[in-house]
């Protein structure tokens, strides 16, 4: 037998799979100093917001219900990047910010067309991963200190005998209140998308493939209409129009073409469940075209995605298993490092063919929950964590966490505390949660209830004056511990109108240091979706580009009894969260100019962090 060609390399942290939780989880790990392997199967990260699926992402805000709760971190900063350069939603351009942002990194080596095949475990410790990357031909075989499991399946998990769940708990384990009172094995279903455009002409359509055949009874509690006929909008206001059509077109999706398979195994069955979705996409919109007035004669098909995104196949046991009371409490953990907010969204059983239901049971709530770091660690293991939608929850809190958002900022948790487990020499169980939540929140990372308490921030204890304040918004919110609005109160420094001369913002030390690094969090309009989505209703409710609100140009000086010591331009800036990095300068104050920004008229700033 010919052998493959073998290559064997040991990292300190190996991530596999390259969803947003994975790509979160292995930049945290890099920038912080830990040499890290990320594994993809795909040829593209993002999983199901990449271009072969075209999920846009949903987090605690709940589609902006609750725009506090806006995720932050390395998924938002994403989110600048491919505002920026991405001004009509092209899911290649996203792919290509994802890419850029992964390879970028000194310490992370990205394993793309990599399937892992194979996993090595002694004693609760996973040792080796051997994965085939299929454009090489080449056999890798990948040891690491610490492993994550972003998989979404858990396969990692599985492969290395970890327990694990499918289906729902029965009400009496967690005393959840939407349980069902005996435990079962529904799980919520694989969709494939995708996306309509009106021509502006008639269009005809012919099945490409064996359709499946719909009629209106059987679609009719779900939304199917690509346009608004013309009789509903004869007299209204174009803002009327503009509500009636958000609420009743539907040129994108549908996330309701879900199926579930019918055997014991969603994993084993995905290539038929596949097949079946490829007919049933096809089959309503023919159905749509073809079976009586839905507004879509001039619409066509532009995309069909052929890889169907997963909601739910197994949870991994963790050390604490999230659970739907959890959720609906808005409870509270000490060893918090996650939140989400999106409302329980349980799919029911049997997706697409359950004619006679909604296609989902939605339970909403105020606020927020937090995911306590022991929901990210493997029961049983030394070394191996789970993120995304396979971590430790039940089936109900699963049905909240696993959106995207709420995964990608899990992600970045568990890649901070695998580097903080690499720096200090210790096991994942032995990291400080303290520090781990202060280094989350200086990666601008949102703990609810959770204030910047860094002993090493000089900024702290510095005295803020400005060239002017805005009421309601004065300078010493900069250093309030909080870097968003909370609850109302805005935590953010506002000048008056922007002058000439630009406006500044200075904090006295109070002593002495050798100053590298100055953070700025700036103003990036929590309030706006800013996902790429190929929805219009979602698009239309977004700004186009950079927002108007960032600081785009300044100017971070370090001083000394008064005189200049050192001074960095900063131009041309269209993230939220900056570091300007200095060579340890002697210093007793420094000063922030804001020259101009990207569209408003003062100058915004949430926070100042001053390090050595």
């Amino acid at each position: 037998m010919i052998g493959f060609k073998t290559t064997e390399k040991h990292y300190d942290f190996i991530v596999v799979g390259g969803g947003l939780t994975g790509l979160c989880a292995a930049l945290a790990a890099a920038r912080h100093g830990a040499k890290t392997a990320l594994v993809q199967d795909r040829p593209v990260l993002g999983g199901n917001a990449s271009s072969e699926i075209r999920m846009h992402v949903c987090g605690a805000t709940a589609n902006m219900e609750k725009p506090e709760l806006a995720e932050g971190g390395i998924l938002h900063e994403l989110m600048l990047a491919n505002k920026r350069v991405n001004h009509n939603f092209n899911f290649s351009v996203w792919d290509a910010v994802l890419f850029q942002a992964a390879k970028e990194e000194p310490n992370l080596t990205v394993y793309l067309n990599t399937a892992m095949h194979g996993a090595t475990c002694e004693n609760g410790t996973v040792t080796a991963i051997e994965c085939y990357q299929t454009t090489t031909e080449r056999r890798l075989l990948l040891s690491a200190s610490l492993f994550a499991d972003c998989t979404g399946n858990g396969t990692l998990s599985a492969f290395v005998g970890a327990e694990y769940r499918t289906g729902s708990e029965a009400q009496a384990e967690f005393g959840e209140p939407h349980a069902p009172q005996a435990a079962n094995n529904y799980r919520m279903g694989n969709t494939l998308l995708f996306k309509a455009a009106d021509t502006g002409h008639p269009v005809p359509f012919i099945p490409p493939v064996d359709a499946l055949h719909f009629t209106e009874e059987q679609l009719k509690l779900r939304k199917h209409t690509a346009k608004v006929p013309e009789d509903m909008v004869k007299g209204l206001t174009e803002a009327e129009i503009r509500t009636l059509y958000d609420g009743y077109c539907q040129d994108y999706g549908y996330w309701w073409i879900e199926l579930p398979g019918e055997g014991e195994d969603i994993i084993d069955e995905y290539e038929d469940i596949r097949d079946q979705l490829v007919r049933a996409v096809y089959g309503v919109w023919d159905h749509i075209k073809n079976g009586g007035d839905h507004g879509a004669d001039n619409f066509e098909l532009v995309w069909v995605g052929m890889l169907p995104g997963v909601r739910e196949s197994r949870r991994i046991e963790c050390d604490y298993m999230l659970n739907e009371a959890d959720v609906m409490s808005n409870r509270r953990f000490d060893d918090a490092v996650a939140y989400g907010g999106w409302h329980v969204d349980n799919h029911i059983p049997g997706g697409l063919f359950a004619y006679d239901q909604p296609a989902s049971e939605v339970f909403p709530f105020e606020g927020s929950y937090d995911i306590p770091y022991r929901s990210y660690c493997a029961k049983g293991f030394t070394n191996l964590y789970v993120g995304g939608r396979c971590m430790g929850a039940s089936k109900l809190a699963m049905a909240s966490s696993r959106v995207m958002g709420t995964c990608a900022i899990g992600g970045q948790a568990i890649g901070t505390a695998a580097a903080l487990c690499v720096k200090h020499g210790c096991g994942l169980r032995e990291v400080d949660i303290t520090e781990l939540q202060q280094t989350l929140l200086r990666d601008d990372c949102y703990l609810p209830n959770r204030s910047n308490a860094d002993e090493a921030d000089l900024a702290r204890r510095a005295t803020v004056t400005a060239s002017s304040e805005s009421a309601a918004y004065p300078a010493a919110a900069v250093v309030s511990g909080v870097s968003r609005r909370v609850d109302g109160v805005s935590h953010q420094w506002r000048s008056d109108a922007l002058s000439e001369a630009g406006e500044w913002l200075s904090l006295s030390l109070g002593t002495q240091a050798a100053v590298r690094t100055v953070q700025l969090t700036f103003d990036s309009d929590f309030d706006t979706e800013k996902k790429i989505t190929l929805s219009s209703r979602r698009q239309r409710q977004q700004k186009d580009g950079v927002p108007a609100e960032l600081v785009k140009e300044a100017t971070v000086q370090l001083l000394h009894g008064g005189t200049v010591v050192a001074e960095r331009r900063m131009v041309d800036n269209y993230q939220r969260l900056c570091r300007v990095v200095f060579d340890g300068v002697l210093c007793d104050t420094v000063r922030i100019t804001v020259h101009a920004t990207n569209g408003v008229p003062e100058a915004r700033i949430f926070e100042v962090r001053v390090y050595e």
